[in-house]
């Protein structure tokens, strides 16, 4: 077994752009640390670096090995935090992706009570529409509502629970077009969407009995966060799903009226997923253990985000 340490030195090396910028780093002479690394090559037998006088750059199995020792060194100092939470309280930056109405509705609240929780923990929240690589961009947890969660490849999953969507439209919508009876007649309504491809959308009903129905649309407005939409189906633009919670007050109120009742969206499921590496972070944990009791405690309800790209991490 070869010392890990040169692992960490080949990944450092990498990391701080050459020999010279790594050694400043670790406290290691430039020489010392090209030898290392070129020893480390003899034992695997193979290059995992072109060296020029200019730069350096990376062999196709280096960049490989390079992935595997960034692991490594994430996993040291994630084993390090674990045995630091029973000396001292969580602290850290903890990066966290979020979808822009989640932020907005659900986790902006709750934020300030996990910050005053623990102090010393910073985080750094990527509010976004976008999915997120956790590994290529560095992100610790990304937060998600889909249909499925059989997707998430080798990401460690945590499972909040289930959110409940309705098709909704305007009473004024529904008098000039009428008020669907049937399947069918969803084909008459306009509708607005939170994406399409290329011009079209499906929204995968779920009915009595366990029906389902795919309903196949071409949205007249398309628009990447829920509130936006919530406005134009308020305005008469179209019929939209939405989460119940976003839009109970408005169908109280009889300014939204629910669509073809018994008919919806299928449920989506609340979850978060992280790196298992990350999710041992003393910080992280406290996290994900704080959101999930919010959760279970206020029974707080999520809108469902349609992706239209999966991670492969």
């Amino acid at each position: 077994m070869y010392d890990l340490n040169d692992l960490m030195y080949f990944a450092e090396v990498v990391d701080r752009g050459g020999f010279a910028a790594a050694g400043r780093t670790l406290g290691i002479p430039k020489s010392r640390l090209s030898r290392r690394v070129a020893e480390l090559e003899l034992r695997l037998g193979v290059r995992l670096l072109h060296r020029t006088t200019r730069k350096l750059s990376l062999t196709t199995v280096g960049q490989q090995f390079h992935r595997h020792c960034v692991a490594m060194r994430e996993a040291a100092q994630a084993a390090e935090d674990a045995v630091a939470q029973a000396q001292s309280a969580p602290r850290g930056t903890i990066r966290v992706a979020c979808p822009v109405t989640l932020a907005q509705t659900t986790l902006g609240p709750l934020l300030p009570q996990f910050m005053q929780r623990y102090p010393l923990v910073t985080v750094d929240m990527r509010i976004s529409n976008r999915v997120v690589d956790l590994v290529e961009e560095g992100v610790d947890v990304a937060l998600r509502v889909r249909a499925s969660i059989e997707d998430s490849g080798s990401l460690v999953i945590k499972n909040f629970g289930t959110s409940r969507t309705l098709l909704v439209a305007s009473p004024t919508l529904l008098m000039r077009i009428g008020m669907p009876r049937t399947l069918e007649d969803l084909a008459h309504l306009p509708t607005v969407n939170m994406s399409s491809n290329d011009g079209h959308a499906v929204w995968q009903l779920a009915g009595p009995d366990g029906a389902a129905h795919a309903f196949h649309h071409q949205p007249r407005y398309i628009a990447d966060d829920l509130l936006t939409l919530k406005l134009a189906v308020l305005g008469g633009t179209g019929m939209c799903a939405l989460p119940d919670y976003l839009c109970e007050a408005e169908i109280q109120q009889r300014r939204l009226m629910e669509v073809l009742p018994g008919w919806a969206p299928r449920a989506g499921i609340f979850h978060a997923v992280f790196p298992s590496r990350r999710g041992l972070v003393p910080a992280v944990r406290c996290f994900l253990d704080f959101l999930g009791e919010a959760i279970s405690r206020e029974g707080l309800s999520v809108p469902q985000y349609p992706v239209a790209d999966t991670p492969t991490h």
